[in-house]
């Protein structure tokens, strides 16, 4: 059955605020991880799931459709907003608003990956290999099982190197040679492909344990006995959280010239 694409877009967040409908670039934000979904073959729709009458001006202005979701309290949950009233699509995958560079064949390769497992839910990782970003709480750490499926996520350090400092044997690895799946740290990429029926009994359960000492929603899925793929790819999606991420991304792309290179 059909893939569908949600793209949930809060108006308001705390660090940046609106920042899915900032546009110095001439585009809103969100604009381009839209025209991102819409370029991944796997996707048979993208719909932005949004709370704002605003946003979702914006997004039928550049010829996107946008559902109204009201409050909720978290992206699942307008994801499963728009799942329930989309019954034809068995798989939902649940993209970033303001993670705006993240290539199309990342998407492709998370839905080949999630659609050949027997898993209800799937993410993305990509080896973590910058020594600053090891002990950085900010950036969300996975360990998988042999089979690829996820057995934690952790904000600290995981796994941890008994015998050394994880920065230094980091930074010796990065001026190594080694292969990219020799990195025993994996970045979580906060993209989800979900089973339809999962995603709607998921937005139903209560925060769990882990989840809210971590503040990690796939916890929620794990405690539950859940499988969660992890697909690995060398791709590292860049998240938009702060004023100084948008000006980086701003230069990034030349300024005002509006476009992401055509494999982004």
């Amino acid at each position: 059955m059909p893939v569908l694409g949600v793209i949930p877009a809060r108006l308001h967040s705390t660090r940046l605020p609106r920042k899915l409908l900032l546009s110095r670039t001439g585009k809103p934000l969100v604009q381009y991880a839209w025209e991102a979904a819409t370029r991944a073959e796997s996707l048979a729709a993208v719909v932005v799931a949004t709370d704002s009458e605003e946003s979702a001006a914006a997004v039928a202005a550049f010829g996107g459709e946008a559902v109204l979701t009201g409050e909720c309290e978290s992206g699942t949950d307008r994801a499963a907003v728009v799942a329930r009233e989309r019954p034809e699509f068995d798989t939902v995958v649940n993209l970033q608003g303001d993670e705006p560079e993240l290539p199309p064949r990342c998407v492709d390769q998370l839905v080949a990956q999630f659609a050949a497992s027997n898993c209800e839910m799937g993410t993305l990782a990509t080896p973590l290999e910058d020594p600053r970003d090891i002990l950085d709480p900010a950036c969300v750490k996975v360990v998988t099982a042999a089979d690829g499926r996820a057995l934690y996520f952790s904000r600290s350090v995981i796994p941890h190197v008994r015998d050394r400092d994880p920065v230094a044997w980091a930074a010796d690895r990065a001026e190594s040679d080694l292969p990219i799946d020799d990195c025993p740290w994996l970045l979580h990429v906060g993209i989800y492909a979900y089973r339809r029926e999962f995603l709607l009994a998921l937005a139903e359960m209560p925060p769990s344990r882990l989840e809210q000492f971590e503040k990690l929603e796939q916890l929620r899925a794990l405690e539950a006995g859940v499988s969660i793929k992890v697909a690995v790819t060398p791709h590292r999606a860049v998240g938009i959280n702060t004023p100084d991420d948008y000006d980086r991304f701003v230069e990034r792309i030349g300024g005002d010239s509006g476009d992401l290179p055509p494999d982004a």
